[in-house]
């Protein structure tokens, strides 16, 4: 993704501009699909849940974006490369002659508020069936300013430590939004404790059609999320969205592959996993790599992820959606292959170790990754610590065993309208938990 320069003396560009609206679009499409992705893949009792965690995210971030997100992601550097300054909170001094690069400024403010949301949105998987939807209301929030927005600065933000200082390369997110949303998960899952039944209990997902519309919609997003980065419509904009195309589907056989060796069968979740995987992978690399390292990236997160996602049950922590074996793995798989795949015809200059640009980019890559990993991790697990000695993190026993779409919200997913008792209800008619019995 280019430095954003605020205000920069150019003119609007009507055809980068028409692609950046159509981008934004499409990155924010990606939520509901993400609402659809995750309600497929929880029980019957939760999934409602599901869609509104991720649902809720888009308003919550907005309104955080709006206020003084953008302004500290993509101000003026406050000093050390960590953090811009406020001098646009509020979306003050911007408006519609506003120009950045060659698209309007208030454009590239929401394109960068839909990387925003969804980030947010990721980790709601980590911790599904389990959490309070109130606390879920806080957190999202405090954590879009403490984790989101700093390191949102750090990799593209003028004069951004990582961008500036140490030289590593993230085209459309791998580090912010991969690497951030799970570690993120693993910090708030491994704060808020496994759910009840956990490696005991079957925890199938409920409808697989649902989970493979979801990561349709998702693919389909991601054209935008990756290509979008470019904020143009020009060549490095096709590249990046052939990248993604690529990815996906070496991404989608890899996942098949290794589950047809190792269990005898290819799933239909495995498929739509593997697509993710791939995707998650090439975020940051579709604008530094050819199609041949595209290729090569998409196929090492299809087969590496899928055998991630396993490690929860060894390591013993209940990762409910897969957060961080598909998008912190993927995410750091992603990142890290920049250093040996990058061509400077697609960078404009570094080069990976297999390119002749020796250890030198993969180091950058690596030091990079770490630092957001642990950043993300530790202010996470910090802000998950602090909701659950407060208001409470952890729903209560008796919900989470019922299920949060009734005892939260007062509605389920499939039993539509009726009591308990058969009786009809209205839209809008607010059932007693004791006389509604769940479907599970």
């Amino acid at each position: 993704m280019e430095t954003p320069v605020t205000l920069a003396a150019a003119h609007v560009n009507t055809g980068d501009t028409a692609w950046l609206l159509a981008a934004t679009a499409l990155v924010l499409l990606m939520t509901p699909g993400l609402a659809l992705f995750y309600g497929g893949m929880v029980r019957t009792k939760s999934v409602l849940n599901m869609l509104m965690m991720s649902f809720v995210s888009i308003a919550l971030v907005t309104v955080v974006w709006l206020t003084a997100g953008y302004s500290l992601a993509f101000g003026a550097d406050a000093g050390g490369g960590l953090i811009g300054g406020l001098e646009h909170a509020g979306m003050a001094g911007l408006g519609p002659d506003s120009v950045q690069g060659t698209v309007p400024t208030l454009l590239f403010a929401t394109f960068q508020l839909t990387f925003a949301i969804i980030t947010a949105a990721l980790i709601s998987g980590a911790i599904a069936d389990r959490a309070k939807f109130g606390a879920w209301l806080v957190f999202v929030p405090v954590w879009a300013l403490l984790v989101y927005v700093p390191v949102a600065h750090w990799v593209w933000g003028p004069g951004g430590w990582i961008l500036d200082g140490l030289g590593a390369l993230d085209f459309a997110g791998g580090l912010p939004v991969e690497i951030t949303s799970g570690a993120s998960g693993l910090a708030l899952c491994l704060a808020l404790g496994p759910r009840l039944g956990f490696k005991k209990d079957a925890m199938r997902p409920h409808n697989l059609p649902m989970v493979v519309l979801g990561a349709g919609l998702l693919w389909f997003g991601w054209f935008g999320f990756n290509a979008g980065s470019a904020l143009g419509a020009n060549g490095l904009a096709a590249a990046a969205f052939l990248n993604t195309l690529a990815a996906g589907c070496t991404g989608l056989l890899g996942w098949l592959f290794v589950e047809q060796r190792r269990d005898g069968h290819p799933t239909t979740l495995g498929a739509a996993s593997g697509a993710v995987a791939g995707l998650v992978a090439i975020t940051p690399s579709c604008g530094s790599v050819s199609l041949p390292g595209a290729l090569v990236v998409g196929l090492a997160a299809g087969v590496v992820c899928s055998y991630a996602v396993s490690w929860k049950f060894r390591l013993n922590y209940d990762d409910s959606l897969d957060v961080v074996g598909v998008h912190l793995v993927g995410g750091v798989i992603g990142t890290l292959l920049i250093g040996v795949f990058a061509v400077d015809t697609m960078t404009g200059g570094p080069e990976g170790l297999l390119y002749g640009g020796g250890l030198t980019q993969l180091g950058k890559q690596l030091v990079a990754v770490a630092a957001v990993a642990v950043y993300a991790f530790g202010v996470t697990f910090g802000i998950g610590k602090l909701l659950d000695r407060t208001i409470g993190l952890r729903a209560d026993e008796d919900h989470e065993h019922t299920g949060l779409d009734l005892t939260v919200h007062a509605e389920t997913a499939y039993d539509h309208g009726v009591l308990g008792h058969g009786a009809p209800v209205s839209a809008h008619s607010v059932p007693s938990v004791q006389k509604v019995k769940p479907r599970e």
